[in-house]
């Protein structure tokens, strides 16, 4: 999906750790962590392929497996900016209304998708809608 829409769509993920997740909060500086060093999709889609077995030791797996300096990736998951943002986008998150994790918003609307289909059926849409070449 992300070569067919490179040029066209901007996807901006806002953190929001949910309290009832053990880890929750920890990934997300992890992620944080792991874009210090220029990994946070690799990291992201690696986190969520492993969802279920989200614990400190498979944070710092993760880390091994992209080959992340892992002084640096353990120091930075506790630097100050990085704390901010999750706070940041907490707040924001509370502020609109999120409740739960995945929450899209496309155009600046929640949107709710059952499928990946569904999600490349709104993209479309909206980029029609819009009159972007697709």
């Amino acid at each position: 999906m992300s070569d067919k829409y490179k040029d066209q769509l901007k996807i901006v993920i806002k953190h929001f750790p949910l309290r009832n997740h053990e880890f929750a909060h920890k990934a997300a500086q992890a992620s944080l962590a792991a874009n210090e060093q220029g990994k946070f999709w690799e990291y992201h889609t690696k986190l969520f392929e492993n969802y279920q077995s989200i614990n400190d030791d498979k944070l710092v797996q993760i880390a091994g497996e992209l080959k992340l300096d892992m002084d640096k990736f353990q120091s930075d998951m506790n630097l100050p900016n990085i704390q901010r943002i999750i706070s940041r986008d907490m707040q924001n998150g509370r502020r609109i209304g999120v409740k739960g994790t995945p929450t899209i918003f496309m155009n600046g609307k929640r949107t709710i998708f059952r499928n990946l289909n569904d999600i490349i059926e709104k993209i479309d849409s909206e980029l029609k809608r819009n009159n972007k070449t697709l």
